[in-house]
């Protein structure tokens, strides 16, 4: 069948060439024909400037990339980059040679970012919608193969898009290509980690693999490009400088004798099972894509990075629920680094990130860096560069505190108002516990015991905690709380826009604080008495101006299913002030 295409692309192509040259004998070129060459030079053209040459141990390996910031923020595949270590030499078509730091990995996926240094004006790409994207579709494909670009000018094959939503086993449990763009364009060794324009010259994937003959690595028309799409949901989490790993449901499925895909077994521990998915029931919908394969599921679910929560629907004795499930990863954090960073020893310093033991192989060093990068570069064990996470943690946090002034109410605090329409509520946050005064009764936490196990008010989750860990945060700041890093940006079910977000542990309670990146603000929090039940979720809105200080007056709150209630803050007493706001 490709060859069939291949045929007809090329037989496309004499017949322009035909048809030019015989307009050509009446000394006039047809104006569609010349527009037609005008639009492909000009995509390829723009496509050119922004594709990077990789160049790796001293040019004996490297491959492909493309720019997707001003300030030089480069996409790449991981199989491309792991070779080279933190730091590696890239070139674009300015002629120029540019030294690169290494910014995030996302192994599973075969995908990296890297930052070019030297500029802050470079030619990015245009980022397309891939979902768009139709077999037959017009594309090509440009970078450097067998390293060839040594004179900085990437390689330029042409063709049509073949095929969609296509699924490529992984090698063990690292380079799953889910959801991938087919395509006869040649896609050679050296190619890995450039770009797939669509015939306007923007950015519809990431190749990175390719069928080959067996006797040697040549391409046969059958090249594999990740979907852009699928890399804009990583986008956020790339720029935290993580090791970043994928999604698993929890659950496995297969066809059923009519068709439909069912759950075959599910971990008791998973969100699946708490959100009420069960063995037996049929998937409906999974990232608001119909399930209609086990091939379509696999394929949707492989877009997805660890943390994510997505909408899902399933049939549960015959009643649909819709719900969202927060979505666990492939790997448990010791294990994908022991894939990633193998026979490394550990260096004194900081825990890794979501929960890894002390006994995991160490990042990279900092030694035998150029000069020029070592500014961007920070090690710390289980993160790929912790320079860009410190960077995040810091633009996110002056960004807020400067609105909210934290340090100017390092007292206690009292908030008062209502809870929705069951009547006043106050709740009074000291350094040693905290009391509330609710409609439904009493209700206290004690700070010096143990925090996990203090859920009051019943049904919330633990509210009075989560209070408690909002106000510390704020006047303890990011330092002085815990351990803390960037997870990266997702959206949440009550946001579409993607939150950043600051994961922070203290005193083994794990919470996650959401900021809306155009405000600044906390948007929501959820504090986890224990990774296994479901956290007190919060989110904050209405934010106030108060004596030149943003406040929320309203605060949601959210246990698994159940809207515990609605806290409309009618005043804030912040002792340190001295007044009543």
């Amino acid at each position: 069948m490709t060859r069939l295409l291949q045929t007809i692309t090329l037989g496309a192509f004499l017949l322009n060439s035909v048809c030019a040259t015989l307009s050509a004998q009446d000394g006039s070129v047809p104006d569609d024909v010349l527009a037609s060459q005008a639009k492909r030079i000009a995509a390829i053209k723009k496509a050119s400037a922004a594709t990077v040459m990789v160049f790796a141990n001293e040019g004996k390996g490297g491959g492909s990339g493309v720019l997707i910031s001003k300030d030089g923020y480069a996409l790449s595949n991981y199989h491309v980059v792991q070779p080279a270590g933190t730091a590696m030499k890239c070139a674009i078509n300015d002629g120029k040679l540019y030294d690169a730091v290494l910014v995030s990995i996302d192994p599973v996926g075969d995908v990296a970012l890297i930052k070019l240094l030297g500029r802050n004006d470079f030619p990015v790409a245009t980022l397309e919608d891939s979902d768009k994207v139709r077999a037959g579709d017009w594309c090509f494909a440009v970078g450097n193969p067998f390293l060839l670009a040594t004179d900085f000018n990437p390689t330029v094959t042409y063709g049509i898009v073949s095929g969609v939503h296509r699924y490529q086993y992984p090698a063990g449990t690292l380079l799953e290509y889910a959801d991938c763009i087919q395509t006869d364009a040649s896609i050679n060794p050296g190619n890995s980690g450039g770009p797939l324009f669509n015939e306007n010259g923007d950015l519809i994937g990431i190749n990175g693999r390719g069928s080959f003959e067996k006797r040697g690595r040549v391409n046969v028309g059958v090249g594999y490009a990740i979907s852009i799409n699928q890399i804009k949901h990583f986008m956020g989490f790339l720029y935290s400088g993580r090791i970043l790993d994928h999604a698993t449901l929890g659950a496995t499925v297969s066809t059923d004798e009519n068709g439909n895909v069912i759950v075959t077994n599910i971990s008791e521990a998973s969100d699946a099972y708490r959100r009420g998915l069960r063995y037996g029931d049929q998937l409906l919908s999974f990232g608001g894509r119909n399930i209609t394969t086990v091939n379509g599921f696999k394929n949707v679910l492989g877009i997805y990075p660890r943390g994510w929560r997505v909408p899902i629907s399933f049939l549960h004795e015959g009643d649909r629920i819709d719900t969202f499930v927060r979505l666990t990863g492939v790997h448990s954090p010791e294990e994908l680094l022991a894939r990633v960073q193998p026979n490394r020893q550990q260096p004194q310093g900081a825990p890794m990130p979501e929960g890894a033991p002390k006994d995991s192989p160490a990042e990279p060093t900092e030694r035998n860096l150029p000069d020029v990068v070592k500014p961007y570069f920070a090690a710390r064990r289980g993160f790929a560069n912790f320079h860009f996470n410190k960077s995040n943690q810091a633009r996110i946090w002056n960004s807020y505190t400067s609105q909210t002034k934290p340090d100017e109410i390092r007292g206690d605090w009292t908030l008062r108002g209502k809870l929705g329409n069951l009547g006043d509520a106050s709740i009074v946050l000291t350094k040693t516990r905290v009391d509330a005064d609710l409609p439904q009764g009493k209700a206290f936490a004690v700070l010096d015991n143990d925090l996990g196990q203090q859920e009051a008010p019943r049904g919330s989750g633990g509210l009075l905690v989560a209070l408690h860990l909002w106000k510390h945060i704020q006047q303890s700041g990011l330092s002085q709380f815990g351990d803390v890093y960037y997870l990266g940006s997702m959206p949440t079910p009550k946001h579409t826009e993607k939150q950043d977000v600051l994961v922070a542990t203290h005193s083994v309670i794990e919470c996650r604080f959401y900021f809306s990146p155009s405000t600044g603000l906390l948007t929501s929090m959820e504090m986890y008495p224990d990774l296994g039940v479901d956290p007190c979720e919060i989110y904050f809105s209405e934010y106030e101006s108060v004596n030149g200080r943003m406040l929320p007056r309203h605060m949601e709150i959210i246990h698994g299913d159940t809207i515990y209630g609605d806290l409309l803050i009618e005043d804030f007493e912040l002792n340190d002030t001295g007044a009543t706001e």
